[in-house]
């Protein structure tokens, strides 16, 4: 690429005689051809732009069939092409550094002369018609959408019946306009809109209307006379006859100023949080407290209630609310937010399950078993009995999911009812639910490990609360409690020593009594615990189970299992997450009960991340390879339940590691006397 220009000679041009023209020369070096452009200038009147296409160029010389070249161009050369003589006077960098690293030398840049019929039109000349069009798109691209808020208020008691407007204004950063709102109360009396002033720019001093073509850009003269015929008018472009007016800008407004609006006094006495933020930056203002709005003493300021009556006893407590505030009711809202959170997520049911026995003085009452349900997402409670054989009572839903109030309230008043929580719910509490009374007598491991997790919202999981609580109970009997419930050495291999749930919880009966659940003792056992929940299935039983429910339903495709196993594992690792692999027995239909096919993947095995091995998986199903006898027919929905566990999630503790954080220390003539006894028995 070449910078170069040539002259044009003019023969009838005022003052001039030649004209300068620069043009690009480009040179394309795949095929050797040559462009000539001139860049366009406004009002030249000369036709620019392309002046050679693209195309070999040949060079007038009395050797025919030569092509300009790389090498006919640089930087002080004259090459003649077709008639006209250019020059060049400078190049590009990609183009000074080829032809450096071809070897030829390439000069300083050349100063292109002066043209003369460009100086004279340099000279000054006011327009005609004067462009004074004000550029705001960038104003409007940094604050659109950007709004400074403020709270004030009108003062027209002078007037005859007039009172205390408040306003809200609203200051647009974009383009410096504004629009003032009233705020009119309810039941006000007043039919007007609330908009007191519509968006635009507000003048500080308004004497009245402006006449029509005041707002316009230009200033038109009449410089011939007044006839209209014979008139002449043009465009001043010293604008003589302009009328300057002044308009609110944002760093006139703040906390105790005062606006005229069109001859209203409004005084500003508070902003929003983003239009603190906004004058804290910009303005470095720290002082934002807000002014009192006076009170006139005709103004009446009562709190009125609105009188809600009782509640009638039919439907729920939100849906006879409803019928209380429109005419034609509402469904209630539900709190959406909370649903979001605490929906069904993978395998995460975000359902509480405990179970639970009636509590009666009729004997056969006492023997019946329930399963309690609480829903998270709503606080809903479902209670499903789990009738024995033989017993008189059928298998079935026994309260149907819904919000249950909490006993002993007068529901039939205005306020409204409370209901059972999550929170209330844990292993030895007992519930009035519709007048019938549950003991929760346990929980399943997702429940007890769910409470854990979120121990601030469930006190009777909070280890630290229970630690307090043991710490309290155990500082007057704390040698006693040792002396009488620490294990023997010889209690455990490896130096560990292993106190039985049973002592643990039969120790904090007898110091404590009342005052500590049977929820909070699993708590403290299973944080403390020495070993894994001992597994009363064992993976063969599962196993046989297994290819029992296979063989009765005459399922053979493991093939395709396989398939689809393979399909999914992409990498090809040999492992899947659980939910893959659910997602996929799922979809085959394997004709196993859903309680079945989640014990079959507790006892496969996995990665350190958790993923299942699929070839596992296969080994299991295969009744061909090792198939498994049958086994005698068993309920595996029951069976393989949470609730037909006996005993709770909890082995022996670790005695060390709870008398650690226990941390008490006992008094100071019992440590004189049995010192080393204690120490004995405690480590």
């Amino acid at each position: 690429m070449f910078k170069a220009f040539f002259q044009e000679t003019v023969q009838e041009r005022w003052k001039t005689a030649f004209h300068i023209r620069v043009v690009k020369i480009s040179f394309f070096l795949e095929d050797g051809t040559m462009k000539i452009v001139e860049p366009s200038v406004d009002n030249s009147g000369l036709e620019q732009g392309v002046l050679v296409r693209r195309q070999r160029i040949p060079i007038p010389d009395p050797v025919k069939y030569r092509y300009y070249d790389i090498l006919d161009l640089n930087v002080g050369r004259e090459p003649e092409i077709y008639g006209r003589v250019y020059k060049i006077v400078d190049c590009d960098r990609f183009t000074r550094q080829f032809l450096n690293r071809m070897g030829i030398p390439v000069p300083d840049p050349i100063d292109i002369p002066k043209d003369p019929h460009h100086e004279i039109r340099k000279d000054e000349a006011f327009p005609k018609k004067p462009n004074r069009i004000v550029d705001s798109l960038g104003s409007f691209l940094k604050y659109d959408r950007k709004v400074l808020r403020f709270y004030g208020y009108w003062d027209d008691t002078e007037s005859p019946h007039g009172i205390v407007h408040d306003l809200e204004l609203h200051y647009y950063l974009s383009d410096n306009t504004m629009e003032i709102k009233e705020n009119i109360p309810p039941n006000a009396g007043r039919d007007s809109g609330p908009m007191l002033v519509k968006r635009m720019k507000i003048p500080k001093f308004y004497s009245g209307l402006q006449p029509i073509g005041a707002d316009d850009r230009f200033t038109v003269l009449n410089v011939l006379g007044e006839s209209v015929r014979q008139g002449y008018y043009m465009v001043d472009s010293l604008d003589t006859g302009k009328i300057s007016t002044d308009y609110y800008r944002d760093n006139e407004l703040g906390i105790g100023a005062e606006i005229n609006a069109f001859g209203r006094r409004i005084v500003i006495t508070d902003m929003d949080a983003f239009t603190k933020e906004y004058y804290r930056t910009k303005y470095g203002l720290s002082d934002f407290a807000p002014l009192t709005r006076p009170r006139k003493g005709d103004e009446v300021y009562q709190t009125i209630e609105r009188y809600i009556p009782p509640y009638n006893g039919f439907g729920s407590y939100e849906d006879s609310l409803g019928n209380c505030f429109t005419v034609m009711p509402k469904p209630p809202k539900a709190d959406f937010v909370k649903f979001l959170y605490h929906d069904r997520q993978g395998f995460n049911s975000h359902v509480l399950r405990f179970r639970a026995k009636m509590i009666s003085k009729l004997p056969e009452y006492e023997e019946r078993l329930f399963i309690i349900r609480v829903y998270l997402m709503d606080d809903t409670i479902s209670v499903f009995e789990l009738a024995k054989r033989n017993s008189g009572f059928q298998k079935s839903l026994f309260q149907k999911r819904m919000p249950i109030m909490l006993p002993g309230q007068d529901i039939f008043t205005s306020k409204k009812p409370e209901y059972y929580k999550s929170h209330d719910f844990y292993i030895g509490a007992r519930l009035s639910l519709y007048d019938f009374h549950f003991e929760i007598t346990s929980a399943d491991v997702y429940a007890l490990r769910y409470m854990e997790l979120h121990c601030d919202k469930f006190p009777k999981a909070n280890k630290k609360l229970i630690m307090e609580k043991l710490r309290e109970s155990l500082q007057p009997v704390y040698k006693e409690f040792v002396q009488l419930y620490a294990p023997a050495k010889g209690a455990a291999e490896g130096g560990i020593r292993i106190l039985e749930y049973e002592r643990l919880k039969e120790a904090l009966r007898r110091y404590m009594g009342d005052r500590i659940t049977e929820h909070e003792m699993i708590t403290i056992a299973r944080y403390y615990s020495s070993c894994e929940k001992i597994e009363h299935r064992s993976r063969e039983y599962v196993r046989c189970l297994f290819h029992t429910e296979l063989n009765r339903f005459l399922w053979n495709d493991l093939d395709r299992l396989e398939e689809d196993l393979r399909h999914w594992d992409e990498d090809k690792t040999g492992f899947l997450p659980r939910e893959s692999v659910y997602t996929i027995l799922r979809g085959c239909r394997i004709p196993v009960d859903v309680e079945l096919l989640n014990s079959m993947l507790d006892h496969l095995r996995k990665a350190e991340d958790g993923r299942i091995d699929y070839e596992d998986l296969l080994r299991f199903m295969n009744v061909k390879i090792d198939p498994m006898p049958p086994t005698e027919p068993v309920n595996v929905k029951m069976e393989l339940w949470w609730a037909s566990e006996r005993e709770p999630d909890c082995g022996g503790i670790n005695w060390c590691e709870f008398i650690k954080d226990l941390d008490i220390r006992a008094e100071e003539n019992a440590a004189e006397n049995n010192g080393s006894t204690e120490l004995a028995l405690a480590d």
